[in-house]
C-alpha cells in the first residue's frame, strides 16, 4: 500500500509539473480543466496496471523441503506491552481522515446555515442568496451567494460570472478534490490540484462573461471593490486576491493558437513511461492464484516416468531425472508473475548443502509448468554413495514409531513435535525486526533411524541453537526403506513465524 501511495503522489507531481510548464499559460481553459481532472484520476489507476515484465534470473539451486512448519502466531507475536501491537501509522491515518471529514462537515453546515438565515430569491435556473451586511460573492452548485452591500451596477457581472460556475458544474470538481483531501489528507498534490482547478474555473467564467460585457468595465469590477472572502475551498468565489493578477492577465491575453493544442500530446510519452514503470514492479496480481495454485506433483524418471502428488500447494510441478523431459523448454520470462515469485522463493529459501541442481523450466502437464532437476549433475557432485537419499526418491520414508506409516503422518507428527518442543518465547526476547522469519533445520535420519548431521540457519544465533536443540531431541525413527534395504534420508525442515 505504501508503494502504491508513493507512486500515486509522484505521478501527480509529474502531471502538475507538465501542466505548469506547458499548459498553464495557454487559453485552452476547458482542455486544461479536463487535463487536471483526468490526470488526478489516472494517477490512482496507473499503479494498479501491470503488464508482463522482465524480472531478474536468480542463482539456480533447488532442494526438496519438508512442508513448512508454522509456529502458533499467538505464542510468537504476543508482546509484553499492549502498545507494541498498535500500528501507529494506521492510527495517524484514520485520525487525519476523521479530522478532515469533520472540517468538511462543518463547512457544509456553514453553507446550509447561510441558506437558512438569509433571504432567498428564486430564479429560473438558480437561487440567489442575499447575504446581509457584507460584500461576499460566491456560488455552490445552483446557489449564488451575494452580499447586499455590493453596488447594484456590479451585481449583474458578478451573478453572470457565478452562473457560469453553476451551469458548468464547477462545484463537482472542487468537491472531488475535497473528497481526496479527506482520504489522502497527507498528499500535498491534492491541495495543488484543487488550487489549479479553482483558478481554471475563474478563467472559464471570466472568459465567457468578458465576451458579453466590456472587458474594461469587468476588470474595474474586480479592482474597484474590496470584496470579502469566504474561506471554503470547495466554493467558487468571485473575488480572491491571490488569483486576481492571474485572472486579469488571462482576460487580456490573446487567444492561444490552435496548433498549441498539440502540447497535450506530451501526455502520450509520459503515460507510456508510467505504464512501463508500474509494469516492472515485482508485485504480482492475484488473478491467477485460484486457477493455478494446486497440489504440487513430483515426477520421477527412473527408467520410466512415475509421479507423486504432494500436500504442498504450488504454481509449478517438479521433474527429477537424469535426462531432461521431452517437453518444450521455457525461459524464466515465459513464467507468469506468480510462477516467477515461486521460482524466486524456492531459490532464495534454500539452505546451502551438497545436493545442488541447475534449474531448468519446461512446459508441464495439464497446463502447469515444471522445474527440472538434473540428477546426473547432483551425482557428479556427490560421489560418496553413502550420502543420504532425497525424501522423494525412496520407497518408504522414515516414520515416527507407532504413529502412522505414510508421508502425511510423518509431516503431521513432525509439525506437532516442533509445536510442542520449540521454545516460542525465545523469539520475543531477541528484538527481531518485524516480518516473517524462517529457520532452516537440516538433518539426516540414518539407517538405524537416528538423527545425525544436524545443521541450521536462522535469523539469530540463539534461534539457531534452539533449532539444533530441537533436532537433537527428536526420537529414534523407523528408518527409511528403499530397494529392499534400510537407507539414510536427508531432510530440510523450514520453521516459520511472524514478528510484529
Amino acid at each position: 500500500m505504501i508503494n502504491y501511495i508513493i507512486q500515486t503522489i509522484l505521478f501527480q507531481a509529474l502531471f502538475i509539473f507538465i501542466y505548469d510548464l506547458f499548459l498553464s499559460k495557454e487559453t485552452f481553459f476547458n482542455g486544461n480543466r479536463f487535463y487536471l481532472l483526468f490526470t488526478a484520476v489516472i494517477s490512482f489507476l496507473l499503479p494498479l496496471i501491470k503488464i508482463n515484465s522482465i524480472q531478474k534470473i536468480v542463482p539456480s539451486t533447488y532442494t526438496i523441503l519438508l512442508p513448512e512448519v508454522i509456529l502458533s502466531p499467538q505464542k510468537v507475536i504476543e508482546k509484553t506491552n499492549w502498545y507494541q501491537d498498535i500500528n501507529y501509522l494506521n492510527v495517524i491515518f484514520w485520525l487525519g481522515v476523521v479530522l478532515f471529514l469533520l472540517i468538511f462537515i462543518l463547512k457544509i453546515n456553514k453553507i446550509i446555515q447561510l441558506i437558512i438565515r438569509n433571504p432567498v430569491v428564486k430564479k429560473n435556473n438558480y437561487k440567489l442568496i442575499l447575504l446581509n451586511n457584507n460584500t461576499k460573492a460566491f456560488s455552490f452548485f445552483n446557489y449564488i451567494f451575494i452580499g447586499n452591500t455590493i453596488p447594484s451596477e456590479k451585481k449583474q457581472n458578478i451573478i453572470a460570472h457565478e452562473l457560469v460556475h453553476s451551469k458548468q458544474k464547477h462545484t463537482i470538481d472542487l468537491l472531488f478534490f475535497e473528497a481526496l483531501k479527506i482520504i489522502m489528507w497527507f498528499n500535498p498534490m491534492t491541495y495543488v490540484y484543487q488550487h489549479r482547478i479553482s483558478l481554471i474555473h475563474e478563467f472559464i467564467s471570466d472568459n465567457i462573461v468578458s465576451k458579453s460585457a466590456e472587458k474594461k468595465k469587468y476588470i474595474n469590477t474586480l479592482l474597484s471593490e474590496i470584496f470579502q472572502v469566504e474561506h471554503i475551498a470547495f466554493i467558487n468565489q468571485f473575488y480572491k486576491n491571490s488569483l486576481l493578477k492571474k485572472r486579469i492577465i488571462m482576460i487580456t491575453k490573446t487567444q492561444s493558437k490552435k496548433v498549441k493544442q498539440l502540447k497535450y500530446l506530451v501526455l502520450i510519452p509520459i503515460l507510456s513511461s508510467m505504464l512501463l514503470y508500474t509494469s516492472c514492479s515485482n508485485e504480482s496480481k492475484e488473478i491467477d492464484t485460484a486457477v493455478l495454485l494446486q497440489n504440487q506433483t513430483i515426477y520421477f524418471d527412473k527408467g520410466k516416468t512415475s509421479s507423486e502428488k504432494l500436500d504442498k500447494l504450488s504454481f509449478m510441478d517438479v521433474y527429477i531425472g537424469k535426462d531432461a523431459p521431452k517437453l518444450k523448454e521455457l525461459t524464466i520470462n515465459d513464467l507468469t508473475a506468480d510462477e516467477k515469485n515461486e521460482f524466486n522463493n524456492i531459490n532464495n529459501s534454500m539452505v546451502e548443502n551438497e545436493s545442488t541442481f541447475m534449474l531448468r523450466v519446461f512446459e508441464g502437464f495439464e497446463g502447469r509448468k515444471i522445474i527440472y532437476l538434473n540428477l546426473k549433475e547432483n551425482n557428479s557432485n556427490n560421489k560418496d554413495k553413502t550420502n543420504p537419499l532425497l525424501f522423494s526418491q525412496i520407497d518408504q520414508v522414515p516414520t515416527f514409531i507407532n504413529k502412522g506409516e505414510t508421508k502425511t503422518d510423518f509431516h503431521k507428527n513432525m509439525s506437532q513435535f516442533v509445536a510442542d518442543n520449540f521454545n516460542t518465547e525465545l523469539a520475543n526476547s531477541l528484538d527481531l525486526e518485524p516480518g516473517k522469519k524462517r529457520i532452516y533445520l537440516q538433518f539426516t535420519i540414518n539407517k538405524e533411524g537416528k538423527v545425525t548431521n544436524i545443521k541450521a540457519r536462522a535469523p539469530h544465533p540463539s534461534l539457531k541453537e534452539e533449532a539444533i536443540r530441537l533436532a537433537e531431541k527428536l526420537p529414534t525413527f523407523k528408518p527409511g526403506f528403499h530397494e529392499g534395504k534400510n537407507v539414510a534420508v536427508g531432510y530440510t525442515l523450514p520453521i516459520s513465524f511472524e514478528v510484529k
